[in-house]
């Protein structure tokens, strides 16, 4: 590994825009190496290897309880590790340069917040000029598809447009990684394609490097630029073309699935029962 980064080991063995997108050439921002998870006495996950990009789009995704959202507290500095290390490099920082999107958001139900207001939230200690974090809040709400609303009572939104809120809340700091819990987990189809699109352009335009934590293998499979598949203690973690073959799936989920892709780039599951395979 390259030196220069930020470490998290254990001893045991094992202006108004943001980043342009023709910028800098593909950089490390995260590795994780021989990475053990776990609560308590019981450990969640082991022997996690891979690297993160800059620029990559990382989906996480596995059965309940496999260790995805594991990974995701360990890389926002929550949880230690209990093996192996977890490595930050190309300037990336916890509490400065990574972003989080939790599953909910949680409101006051009496207390009424306007958009501009709720999405501000996301400066906490940032120390930002009052022009540059009028700026950076606009930029934001314009950049989740909210413009005009920034006077709205966020209650009033929809749930869809909360989510993308939440997006809004965490972009104002400029994050070089942004980490989403499940996201989509609570939205109605229309609504979960609203907040994908608005990623996957993020993505495209300002070259934002993701960690996504989901369930759903065709939204990984139309938007991913990689795969981690987290299943029985351990995780398969690679590109999305060789991650999203039919030997992986069978390990993973114990069905036989295939996935394939439409020349507009939607994802469509094949399954069969293992009845059926019998």
């Amino acid at each position: 590994m390259r030196g220069g980064g930020n470490t998290h080991a254990t001893d045991g063995g094992g202006s108004s825009s943001p980043r342009s997108e023709g910028a800098a050439t593909r950089q490390r921002l995260l590795e994780a190496e021989g990475l053990a998870l776990g609560y308590g006495h019981r450990v969640v996950v082991r022997d996690i290897d891979l690297v993160v990009e800059r620029g990559d789009f990382w989906f996480l995704l596995g059965p309940n309880g496999a260790g995805k959202s594991t990974f995701a507290r360990a890389v926002l500095g929550f949880l230690a590790p209990r093996e192996g290390r977890l490595r930050y490099e190309g300037g990336l920082r916890l509490g400065h340069s990574i972003g989080f999107v939790p599953q909910h958001c949680a409101l006051h139900p009496t207390l009424s917040t306007t958009l501009r207001e709720f999405v501000s939230l996301g400066f906490g200690a940032l120390r930002v000029g009052a022009a540059e974090r009028e700026e950076r809040v606009a930029w934001a709400i314009d950049a989740v598809g909210l413009g005009g609303r920034a006077s709205s009572d966020v209650h009033d939104l929809s749930g869809g447009m909360r989510q993308r809120a939440m997006v809004a809340r965490a972009l104002v700091r400029r994050p070089e990684l942004l980490i989403l819990d499940e996201p989509t987990s609570s939205l109605d189809p229309a609504s979960q394609e609203a907040l994908l699109l608005v990623l996957a352009r993020l993505h495209r335009e300002t070259r934002l490097t993701l960690l996504f934590v989901c369930h759903d293998v065709a939204v990984a499979a139309r938007y991913a630029s990689h795969v981690a598949f987290f299943h029985d203690g351990i995780v398969e973690a690679g590109g999305r073309e060789l991650l999203m073959h039919p030997d992986v799936l069978r390990r993973v989920y114990g069905l036989d699935i295939c996935v394939s892709l439409d020349a507009s780039g939607h994802a469509t599951l094949r399954i069969e029962s293992p009845e059926a395979v019998a």
